[in-house]
C-alpha cells in the first residue's frame, strides 16, 4: 500500500436548497460536499478530468461510504477535507466534514476509484502516469518493485 500526504480542505456555507423540512442537510448532499473536495484534491495534483482523459485513462467511483455524526444546518459554515489514503490498485480518498459553526465533526467517509484505459478496460493497478501525479515526491518505479527488484506491474 502506498499512502500520500496530499490533502485539500474546501470551506463553504450550507445553502438553503440543501436542507430538508427539518432544517438539516439532506443526507445525500454530503456526497456532493465530498465530491467538491475530491475535485479540488485531484485538480491540485494536475488530475483534472480533461488531464486524466489526455493521459488515456478514466476514473470511476466504485465505492462510497458516509457516516454521519452531527448534522449540518442552513447557513452553517462547514469544511470538507479530502486526503489520499491509498493509490496502488485503486485510489482511496478519505473525507472529514466538519461543522465549523459548532466546531464538531459532521461526517466522515471515503470514495474508491478504479482506473480504466480509454476503452473502459479495467486496470488492476493504478497506471504509472497517474501515480506520478498522485505521488509527486515518490519515485514510482522504485516504490512499485518487490524485494527481488522486479516491477510488480511486470510480474507474473
Amino acid at each position: 500500500m502506498t499512502t500520500s500526504k496530499a490533502s485539500v480542505t474546501v470551506e463553504f456555507e450550507v445553502p438553503f436548497h440543501d436542507v430538508d423540512q427539518l432544517g438539516v442537510v439532506w443526507h445525500g448532499h454530503y456526497y456532493k460536499y465530498m465530491e467538491l473536495a475530491r475535485t479540488e484534491l485531484l485538480r491540485s495534483l494536475e488530475l483534472e478530468v480533461s488531464q486524466i482523459r489526455e493521459l488515456g485513462y478514466r476514473l470511476y467511483v466504485i465505492e462510497t461510504k458516509c457516516r454521519h455524526s452531527c448534522p449540518l444546518r442552513y447557513a452553517d459554515r462547514a469544511a470538507v477535507t479530502a486526503r489520499l489514503r491509498d493509490v496502488d490498485n485503486r485510489i482511496n480518498i478519505a473525507y472529514t466534514i466538519t461543522n465549523l459553526t459548532e466546531n464538531r465533526r459532521s461526517a466522515r467517509g471515503h470514495t474508491i476509484l478504479c482506473s480504466t484505459d480509454a476503452e473502459g478496460n479495467l486496470l488492476l493497478e493504478t497506471p504509472k502516469p497517474l501515480l506520478d501525479r498522485l505521488l509527486p515526491d515518490v519515485d514510482t518505479d522504485v516504490a512499485h518493485r518487490d524485494d527481488s527488484g522486479d516491477s510488480t506491474a511486470e510480474s507474473g
